[in-house]
């Protein structure tokens, strides 16, 4: 068995700090050092109470087992993603008893899981998204003339990969273009994470209450929007994603408004900030590889391998947690009911046991089965939509560049749960 059982201190503290997955290089080498040194090894803060000791998982084998295996390893009762108690205790006051302070998907186990995803699955499938495949489009070229319109110089990020997902999401849901703006100022707030760049609140100097208060804001105004849109749609359905969650039934009865809610919000925040990610990561690493670039400008087959490199190569979602349903064993250590267990995305997508040279960006690795999207019956609902946004718009970028270049240093975003890229400064020269 590797190393010791347990972590703390200033190792235990670069898992959960959002400061340290602003600091990639750094990060993946705490993961090597934990997956090498200590296999599975247990959390534990230096102050009872800060956090609850859980398990801290990092091998793909592990995570994968664990990500298939929804009977042993729950998403519910615990919450789904790493918190501080303090702000777990003001989640369950505002909800009524729930460590959640969103109802959504995430959150679910089955039999209810299942229920709930099936009411849209369809509709993100590959043959439902071929027709708004034009519509994407239009919104591709659209946003890549605005960035030829701003160049030489640009910032990919707020120019492109932020606004392109986020319009392509609310397209699908059916939310007007002019509340957009609104859209991606709350899931700032909930997804920022203690990135004062990004959620542009002060979060940099507030207790976990004052956080926890914020993202409550955030969702009670995510909900009073979805309020308005449901009675829209109930009176003149559409054939939008938000008309389906609105005239919806689980068991023959109408979701409830907190379900529905959290269905609304789960789609609208989690359908762009990912790929946002994901995306901002493919043109950094073509920014940085200048041949790579020319041949797949070239050769538009090799387009599908640099979106899933890049999938695998950022892992947005950088971890989920699980809740032990009973007694069990990972990684040679002991696992008891209720222990709580954090699966690491980043980790998993940079085992070398799985992907040879993980950090090196590799758009012919075969076969890259990577964790970023999640396995098992919590697979990313939106996996095509992801990779379908993503090929139409290089397609488009690679239309319209001859040539990128760096411009900057590149800077990532302060968050344990999604994270990415909140600058890219490009030097660009049109075709």
């Amino acid at each position: 068995m590797a190393g010791d059982a347990v972590i703390q201190g200033d190792l235990a503290r670069a898992v959960i700090d959002p400061a340290s997955y602003a600091e990639w290089d750094t990060l993946l080498d705490t993961f090597d050092h934990i997956r090498s040194e200590h296999g599975v090894v247990k959390v534990l803060p230096e102050d009872k109470g800060v956090f609850d000791p859980f398990w801290l998982v990092t091998s793909y084998d592990d995570v994968m087992r664990i990500s298939k295996d929804n009977q042993t390893f729950l998403n519910h009762p615990r919450t789904v993603v790493f918190s501080l108690n303090e702000g777990i205790e003001f989640a369950k006051a505002m909800t009524g008893g729930s460590p959640h302070m969103v109802a959504s998907l995430v959150t679910f186990d089955a039999p209810v899981h299942m229920k709930y995803r099936k009411l849209t699955q369809e509709w993100f499938m590959p043959k439902n998204l071929r027709s708004v495949e034009d519509e994407i489009r239009a919104l591709a070229e659209k946003t890549v003339q605005k960035l030829v319109d701003s160049g030489p110089e640009v910032d990919f990020v707020p120019l492109v990969s932020a606004p392109y997902p986020l319009h392509v999401v609310m397209q699908i849901m059916g939310v007007p273009e002019e509340d957009e703006p609104r859209m991606l100022m709350l899931t700032q707030q909930m997804f920022g994470g203690q990135d004062d760049d990004l959620n542009q609140s002060g979060m940099k100097d507030m207790t976990p209450e004052q956080i926890t208060q914020l993202v409550a804001g955030a969702v009670a105004d995510f909900e009073k929007y979805f309020a308005g849109i449901t009675a829209e749609k109930r009176a003149n359905p559409t054939g939008d994603v938000a008309s389906t969650i609105a005239n919806a039934t689980v068991d023959g009865e109408p979701l409830n408004d907190r379900d529905m809610m959290g269905y609304y919000i789960i789609l609208a925040a989690a359908g762009h900030d990912t790929t946002s990610a994901s995306t901002a990561g493919a043109m950094l690493a073509l920014a940085k590889d200048p041949e790579q670039f020319a041949r797949v400008k070239a050769d538009r087959s090799l387009l599908p391998g640099i979106v899933e490199e890049a999938i695998r190569w950022t892992s947005p979602v950088q971890h989920f947690m699980r809740t032990a349903a009973q007694d069990t064993e990972i990684g040679g250590r002991q696992i008891r009911k209720g222990d709580w267990l954090m699966i690491n995305y980043v980790a998993a997508n940079h085992d070398p046991a799985q992907f040879d040279d993980p950090r090196r960006f590799d758009a012919a690795r075969s076969p890259s089965r990577h964790l970023a999207f999640g396995a098992g019956a919590h697979q990313c609902l939106g996996l095509h939509l992801a990779r379908l946004e993503m090929r139409i718009l290089f397609e488009a970028l690679l239309d319209r560049l001859d040539s990128i270049a760096l411009a900057g240093d590149p800077q990532r975003s302060k968050s344990t749960f999604v994270g990415g890229l909140k600058t890219l400064p490009l030097r660009i020269t049109p075709s």
